[in-house]
């Protein structure tokens, strides 16, 4: 994007009144100043300044300005979809990267040992998990990891069970695979919360699924399995020869109350050979473009039949910034955790206040929010529109409607599979005087429907 799209100009932060934001007035100059601050401003009663919104265009954010190529800037106001925070990341990953690039040669990596040690010490120290770094295979991410193994345990053609909504992400690897999706659809108490349809989850092991993409904790409902889920799921897996591919990399944001398993971690040890786990702190620390994550497998001879299939090109500088990450930055990363279980309480609290056309439970893990609009897909009649508009979904005519009445940037709840109708993806990983702009945005235009 050019210097002239910055945060002067942007209609979120006109009259806001956040003290927060500095020198938004110059938007490019910003960005450079910036960039040799060392960290977070820290504010009162907290090391990091999390409410700080600062300016992300010109760095060609999905987020932010891709959006504004979509929807062009006059219309685009708030970017709340795309799964990246919007928080400045840990000072010791920018410190880090300062550090190695000073060295100015970028010859050929060595080695990862350090890197698999730093993993296997974040498992131990945050989540109870033991993990063998000899194991650990490192990967450019997730998808890669995941494509390996798909093409290692399903051939083309065959199916690749989901419990869905599940991560929209997932039906790219099963193109990539040449694989085929087989979606069993949960079902949403009236709580608002997701849980298993066991009987159609059994059914769909028939003998041409090949495998089962488990997405722990799940996006985007935020759901946190229980043991007792996992292991019935590993149970029926490994009794119909389905191997469980188990997407991880969410697994540090679990809220209050909530917990954790990691598969691998299940007492049953026949159920963790017929795994392996994918994972990465991409989330966890806004490292999406440092193209670093990791999987590993308690099953050797499974885990070298996917290195196999696996070809990883590990970048100098993404090696450097997540081992920094995994090494120090535990304490940025526990205020992050803190403050986005409670933007979950906010949204959840004000939506049910003041936004009666939207309902939303509070997620049990992630920085996702699963909205419910039902009731303004009905109220505008979103399906008959996108059929009219040649969109794909109603959902994909309320993301145009959300952004060109809020200004407000959301992602399609069909996208995500079956069961993803009447509902949009909200990114919590973010200031919350930023998110509590977007909910008024949404709440002024839903009071005109």
């Amino acid at each position: 994007m050019t210097d002239s799209i910055g945060l002067d100009r942007r209609a979120f932060l006109r009259g806001a009144g956040m003290t927060a934001v500095a020198g938004a007035a110059t938007a490019a100059g910003s960005l450079a100043a910036n960039a040799g601050e060392t960290g977070p401003r820290p504010m009162k009663g907290s090391k990091y300044d999390l409410d700080e919104i600062y300016d992300r265009y010109g760095t060609d954010s999905v987020k932010w300005d891709r959006q504004v190529e979509r929807w062009g800037e006059e219309q685009f106001d708030i970017g709340m979809g795309i799964a990246d925070m919007d928080f400045r990341t840990a000072p010791a990953v920018k410190d880090a990267i300062i550090e190695r690039a000073q060295h100015e040669n970028w010859g050929y990596l060595s080695s990862t040992e350090s890197l698999r040690e730093a993993i296997s010490m974040w498992n131990s120290s945050r989540h109870g998990y033991e993990l063998d770094p000899e194991s650990i295979v490192i990967t450019t991410g997730v998808h890669p990891g995941l494509i390996a193994a798909l093409n290692t345990v399903a051939q083309p053609a065959t199916k690749v069970i989901m419990t869905t909504p599940t991560y929209n992400g997932f039906y790219g690897d099963l193109r990539w695979s040449r694989t085929l999706a087989n979606d069993s659809e949960m079902y949403k108490d009236d709580d608002g919360v997701y849980h298993i349809d066991w009987d159609d989850f059994e059914s769909r092991l028939t003998p041409d699924t090949r495998a089962f993409l488990l997405c722990n904790p799940q996006n985007p409902t935020g759901n946190c399995w229980s043991e007792e889920d996992l292991l019935r799921m590993g149970e029926l897996c490994l009794k119909n020869g389905v191997t469980v591919l188990a997407d991880e990399i969410h697994c540090d944001f679990v809220m209050k109350g909530q917990k954790y398993t990691p598969f691998a971690s299940l007492p049953d040890k026949d159920i963790v050979n017929n795994s392996l786990t994918f994972k990465a702190i991409s989330k966890t620390f806004s490292l999406a473009g440092m193209k670093n994550a990791y999987f590993f497998s308690t099953n050797p001879v499974l885990l070298e039949r996917v290195k196999y299939n696996h070809r990883p090109d590990i970048n100098t500088l993404g090696v450097v910034a997540n081992e920094a990450a995994y090494r120090e930055g535990a304490e940025w990363f526990d205020q992050v955790l803190a403050y986005i279980d409670r933007n979950h309480e906010f949204v959840e609290s004000y939506i049910a206040e003041r936004i009666p056309m939207l309902k939303y439970k509070k997620a049990e893990g992630t920085y996702l929010a699963w909205l419910d609009v039902s009731a303004p897909v009905e109220a505008l009649d979103a399906a008959s529109m996108a059929e009219k508009e040649d969109l794909r979904s109603a959902e994909h005519y309320m993301e145009k409607w959300f952004v060109e009445n809020a200004g407000v940037q959301l992602n399609p709840g069909s996208t995500y599979g079956t069961g993803g109708a009447g509902h949009m993806r909200m990114n919590l990983g973010a200031p919350r005087p930023l998110i509590e702009q977007a909910l008024d945005k949404l709440n002024t235009a839903l009071q005109r429907v």
